[in-house]
Order: structure tokens, then sequence, then C-alpha cells
């Protein structure tokens, strides 16, 4: 598996499958790198990482998705590294990131280092946990 910044190339797949994003801000994120995605050997996608700036200044890592038949296998991971190691090579000694508190990610986020940081809830939503992580 590779891991590289999404292009234009590949709006549509993005379009298609990402949608808790604005399409009309798809293309914005492409160019300011804030997406990668993840190919195959075969060099066919597997999925995709897309962060944003929680405050304006704390890289936090909004959607992270991996086809159904690659999970499981180390592939989120190697992403959520993969993105870690970017924002500390950016100077970034700390991320953020969130799941519900009804999802199996928070169990993934935590063995990854992530610690909880908060929590909002909004009305008719599940709770939505906040996690952070230092950058050694």
């Amino acid at each position: 598996m590779k891991i590289v910044y999404a292009t234009e190339s590949d709006y549509e797949y993005i379009r298609d499958r990402d949608h808790h994003i604005l399409e009309s801000l798809i293309s914005t994120k492409i160019k300011q790198k804030e997406i990668f995605i993840l190919r195959n050997a075969d060099d066919s996608r597997i999925g995709w990482l897309r962060y944003g700036y929680f405050w304006d200044n704390t890289p936090f890592m909004n959607m992270i998705r991996i086809n159904e038949k690659h999970r499981g296998n180390g592939v989120g991971k190697q992403v959520v590294l993969f993105w870690e190691n970017d924002m500390k090579q950016k100077g970034f000694d700390l991320v953020m990131t969130s799941t519900l508190s009804n999802e199996d990610a928070q169990h993934f986020y935590r063995k990854l280092g992530y610690r909880d940081a908060g929590c909002l809830l909004l009305r008719n939503e599940p709770l939505e946990i906040l996690f952070t992580k230092a950058l050694l």
C-alpha cells in the first residue's frame, strides 16, 4: 500500500464516497494537501484520510475511511501514523480527532495513543468523543 496526497484526479472518488464534506470544499482540500489517498499495489484506491485544523492551529483528522475488504490488517494504523508524521514534519506537536461514542473507532484511537480530551453533545446525536495525541 502507498499513501499519497489526493490530486484533482481523485475528486470524483472523494465526492462519491465522502458524504461528510461539502462538495464545494473538496477541490480546496485537495489543493491544500489536506486529503491523503490510500492506494493498493495495483494502484487502485482503497481509502482516504481527510483533515483540517481545530481552532485554525491544531491538525484535526476529520475522516478516515478504509474500504471494507482492506480493514483489520493495519491499513488504518499505517495511514494515521503517516499523517501524524507528516504533521510532526510540519512543526505540529499535537493532533486531534473525534468519533461517536457508539463507534468502535474510539478503541482504535486509544490503542494508537490518543487520549480522551472532552466531548460534545449535539441534539439527537450520540456523544462525540474528542481525542488528542502529543507528537513526541
